[in-house]
């Protein structure tokens, strides 16, 4: 592990190559598990907004499980979307078969002003927290085996594949730290 910063990062996170072909994987992320997304609470009054505003394009499902349980969850004292049978994201959309975020294609269209949440944009980098500080790690689930071949064969760093959410949590200027870190490492 080294620190950037006030944030720990895992060295298999700086090497990591990542390119996400979602025609390969459909959109498992958003499906498999028990967990939807890990949320921060400022994230749950915007979510509440979208699947009102989406109630005509989520599935019926997905709507008839909101309106019985919400759209998210508190699970060991942390907040998650919500799923339906703890499978796919309440959020999820059907396109081709690819599993698709509703509130991302709303936040694009314009239709919503906050995006899907931070740790879905983050994905496969999760925050978890270590002697206090925030510790990102690189989560290498078997679902994104592909990604991470496509990314070595495209020579696609994790960082900079996550690049503007990273910068968004952290900032420009920790961002350019991480990056010369690992352009010092290499």
């Amino acid at each position: 592990m080294v620190s950037i910063g006030d944030v720990l990062v895992d060295r298999s996170l700086l090497e990591a190559r990542f390119s996400c072909p979602l025609d390969i994987c459909r959109g498992a992320c958003c499906i498999e598990g028990e967990l939807g997304a890990p949320l921060h609470p400022r994230e749950e009054p915007s979510l509440k907004i979208a699947a009102e505003k989406l109630r005509d394009e989520l599935p019926e499902k997905h709507l008839r499980h909101i309106r019985r349980h919400g759209c998210t969850e508190i699970y060991q004292g942390s907040l998650y979307t919500r799923t339906v049978e703890g499978r796919e994201c309440v959020f999820v959309v059907y396109e081709d078969g690819v599993a698709l975020c509703a509130v991302e294609g709303a936040w694009r269209r314009g239709l919503l002003s906050e995006n899907k949440p931070l740790s879905c944009r983050l994905f496969p980098i999760r925050v978890r927290k270590k002697f206090g500080l925030d510790y990102l790690v690189y989560e290498q689930h078997h679902m994104c085996r592909e990604a991470r071949r496509q990314g070595a064969e495209k020579s696609v760093l994790l960082v900079d594949y996550v690049g503007p959410s990273l910068v968004e949590l952290y900032g420009d200027e920790w961002y350019r730290s991480l990056k010369a870190f690992i352009e010092s490492s290499i």
